[in-house]
């Protein structure tokens, strides 16, 4: 892919941030939050962004006015986003449900969408301006549990971009509740999904029982060979374009019984064997990887509701050493991904509940770890009425370079228009240069279709 335009430099004026309350009143009340939603690993903000495209047929329509409108109309119904966090007893978090709302800013911006490039995708130029830390409004609790900011461009777009509490839900449930901002600014009076709340269907036994083998939060420290081979103080961050044809290329290297595995397992097993290869750790070293599951499909008893937008998902796991990941041919890692994506079963999910309270919320252990969150399939590219978005996604890939860093799968068009998914990777600099040489003795230069010399560079 052709590097983002992250050297477009431009002007944003910002009016003062104001709190968008709902229209109507709501209950004053506090919610209770599940045992998958109050983990530590979840407080902290998530920023997203989508990119507009001037419509003739909203023409005389301002996007600022209609979704400051839409989004008071849905706080009626999603009315808990309009409150705040606080912390109960036993540093347990509570949705206090007081209808002050959610901070918005109105903007504007002296620059064109087709200025940001062809192929649209993260890192943004100016994306601080874009997405405004509000001072004092990004702390977990007693503060804003949405930012959004609109942007109007010279061209007649705008950009929608939003900060989320995480506490709160995860990507499916806020992409539930744009969809209900969105047929709100479409004339609705009410979301045709109707939003639940019960977030009790996600809280632990009584008394709790870890029936399941559990590695996320295993006490771990860095090995000498990691930290030795590894200086951290000079970090490469680029991304990695996979289309039809680089995963087509690879999957022509797996046994027949293996090829009809997903595009999410194929790359992922190829990424992490070339990440763990690039390290130059000691064969027992060990490795891990992590990914999210969705698990809106797995739970049966009872099972979650259509409308539940809290957090539900668990962590798959898989475990081994260096050595074996790297002596091993690719299908040896690709058994290892499939085989953790079986694992969260219902039980594997109850289990892991009942595994965070005893534990005490702990975070999730990412030493040694490669953590994937796939946001391909989310659906972020949400129509407010101009047509769905040219990008809608992450607005960030990495706040700081760190190998610890989550890798999110973002769904891009390259420069040739081709849709495909890229990748970011961060790594220590001598680490990189043995990655790209070892995509590219499987891909034979085919990263991008074409020359595997061109890469997305992250700005740091």
């Amino acid at each position: 892919m052709e590097p983002s335009s992250t050297s477009l430099v431009f002007t944003v004026r910002r009016c003062e941030p104001e709190l968008v309350a709902p229209v109507k009143p709501t209950p004053h009340e506090f919610k209770q939050l599940s045992d998958l939603d109050d983990r530590e690993s979840l407080r902290f903000q998530v920023p997203n962004i989508q990119f507009y495209r001037y419509n003739s047929s909203m023409k005389g329509k301002d996007p600022v006015k209609v979704l400051r409108e839409a989004l008071a109309q849905a706080l009626v119904f999603y009315y808990p986003f309009a409150g705040r966090l606080r912390e109960g007893p036993g540093a347990k978090l509570l949705v206090e449900c007081t209808g002050e709302g959610v901070m918005f800013i109105e903007a504007d911006a002296d620059v064109a969408l087709d200025q940001f490039g062809d192929a649209l995708h993260p890192p943004f130029p100016c994306i601080e301006e874009l997405l405004y830390d509000v001072p004092g409004s990004g702390e977990v609790l007693n503060c804003p549990l949405l930012l959004i900011q609109v942007t109007r461009l010279r061209c007649g777009g705008f950009i929608f971009a939003l900060r989320l509490n995480h506490v709160m839900c995860d990507a499916p449930g806020l992409v539930q509740f744009m969809n209900a901002v969105a047929e709100m600014a479409q004339g609705a009076n009410a979301p045709s999904i109707q939003p639940v709340w019960q977030r009790e269907l996600l809280i632990a036994r009584n008394p709790p029982r870890v029936t399941c083998t559990h590695h996320e939060f295993d006490e771990m420290v860095e090995t000498q060979s990691f930290i030795t081979n590894n200086p951290l103080n000079k970090m490469s961050c680029k991304s990695f374009f996979f289309g039809s044809t680089q995963v087509s290329s690879i999957r022509k290297k797996l046994p027949h019984h293996l090829r009809k595995c997903s595009t999410f397992e194929i790359i992922t097993a190829f990424s992490w064997r070339c990440r763990t290869i690039s390290l130059s750790l000691n064969p027992q070293d060990q490795v891990r990887l992590i990914f999210m599951n969705n698990v809106r499909a797995i739970l049966n008893n009872p099972p979650l509701p259509r409308g539940y937008y809290g957090n539900a998902y668990a962590i798959s796991l898989a475990v081994t050493t260096a050595g074996e990941l790297r002596e091993n041919p690719l299908e040896y890692a690709l058994e290892l991904v499939q085989t953790a994506k079986a694992n969260v079963t219902e039980e594997y999910v109850r289990s892991f509940i009942d595994l965070v309270v005893t534990k005490g919320r702990p975070h999730t252990t990412i030493v040694q770890s490669y953590v994937v969150s796939n946001t391909v399939r989310v659906g972020l590219c949400v129509d407010y009425g101009w047509g769905k978005a040219v990008y809608g996604g992450v607005a960030k890939i990495f706040e700081r370079p760190s190998l610890s860093a989550t890798t999110f799968y973002i769904q891009v068009k390259n420069s040739r228009g081709e849709d495909g998914i890229m990748v970011p990777m961060c790594l220590p600099t001598l680490a990189m240069e043995r990655f790209v040489n070892e995509v590219h003795s499987v891909l034979n230069d085919q990263s991008d279709g074409g020359p595997m010399s061109t890469f997305i560079k992250s700005s740091m």
